[in-house]
């Protein structure tokens, strides 16, 4: 949780996302509780698979047909926009206080539409502006983001991947959101250009007072851009903590394997691998999830763990209670 009450944006309480499908219900998310402060950076870290995705797109309520189970709180500056109808919700919320840049979005843009065109398209959609300041804040937009304002009459095709991905985050900005999910947004692109977008994200969080859920699965890049960590393992949260205190000492046994996992230049050290495969979200344990994979493994971990506030954390582990 952040620190203080005053300054949290978003507050999620027991949110949770299942879907039908021919197999069975999937428990994509389930009982998340996450804060987010003004112009704050969260990382959402997890392999794939873990309810990275369905999280972020239960918050924007852009559900699939097959929904079995939509429920708890989100509440947005205060207001639970849960309670909204999905018209209030189109109109007010989605795309105006918060928007989302998709996995892969820098191949979503629109090869027949001019990129500021496409870009300009939510001021319009939602009555925020004409046609023309649109395209003015769209140009504003570019020299944020830094794409060259004579790219807004060109065609996605005509733009590299990493000028698509930054278009897509022109798009995501436009209307002054006072929040934008990030959904992989550098997975498809190579390392320099990585550096690059995060380069920009940082300057946008400053510049533009925004806040950011980046959703990823790489540690290495995620630590450029956060200011706390969220892991997710099977639909839980498992722990949060400020990301300084997570890259030096991350408390949950999921945690600790993922980051050793990760590669060192300057460490002998050979990178470890979880063993196992994580628990099928058609009907998980009814005690920890990380339970079967977990070197700590002890009889309590049967039973549901709670959240302990351990060390600046929060962990939902036995190891702590």
């Amino acid at each position: 949780m952040s620190d203080n009450g005053n300054n949290i944006l978003m507050r999620v309480e027991d949110l949770r996302l299942y879907f039908r499908t021919r197999n069975g219900v999937v428990q994509a998310v389930d009982g998340v509780d996450l804060d987010l402060g003004y112009n704050e950076a969260i990382v959402v870290l997890g392999e794939s698979g873990c309810g990275k995705t369905s999280l972020a797109k239960a918050v924007l309520r852009l559900l699939p047909r097959n929904v079995d189970t939509y429920s708890g709180h989100v509440y947005l500056n205060g207001t639970d926009v849960m309670a909204l109808d999905d018209r209030d919700f189109r109109r007010d919320v989605r795309w105006v206080k918060m928007s989302m840049v998709p996995q892969a979005a820098m191949n979503a843009l629109n090869p027949v539409l001019r990129v500021g065109d496409q870009v300009a398209e939510p001021m319009t959609a939602h009555y925020l502006a004409d046609k023309e300041e649109a395209l003015a804040q769209a140009r504003r937009m570019f020299q944020h983001v830094g794409v060259p304002v004579d790219f807004l009459h060109r065609y996605a095709f005509e733009l590299s991947g990493g000028m698509r991905q930054r278009v897509a985050l022109a798009m995501a900005l436009v209307t002054m959101p006072n929040l934008v999910f990030l959904d992989e947004p550098t997975s498809a692109l190579d390392v320099l250009t990585q550096a690059n977008i995060f380069n920009v994200l940082k300057q946008i969080k400053n510049e533009l007072e925004v806040s950011f859920i980046l959703i990823t699965h790489d540690i290495a890049t995620s630590s450029e851009l956060a200011d706390r960590v969220a892991v997710m393992y099977a639909g839980h949260i498992v722990e949060v903590s400020h990301a300084s205190l997570f890259f030096a000492e991350p408390l949950h046994p999921y945690s600790r394997m993922l980051m050793d996992s990760v590669p060192r230049l300057k460490v002998e050290q050979e990178p470890t691998f979880i063993t196992g495969h994580p628990p099928s979200l058609l009907g998980p344990p009814s005690g920890c999830r990380f339970a079967d994979r977990c070197p700590s493994r002890f009889e309590k971990c049967a039973e549901e763990p709670s959240v302990f506030e351990v060390k600046g954390h929060r962990v939902k582990c036995w190891l702590y209670g």
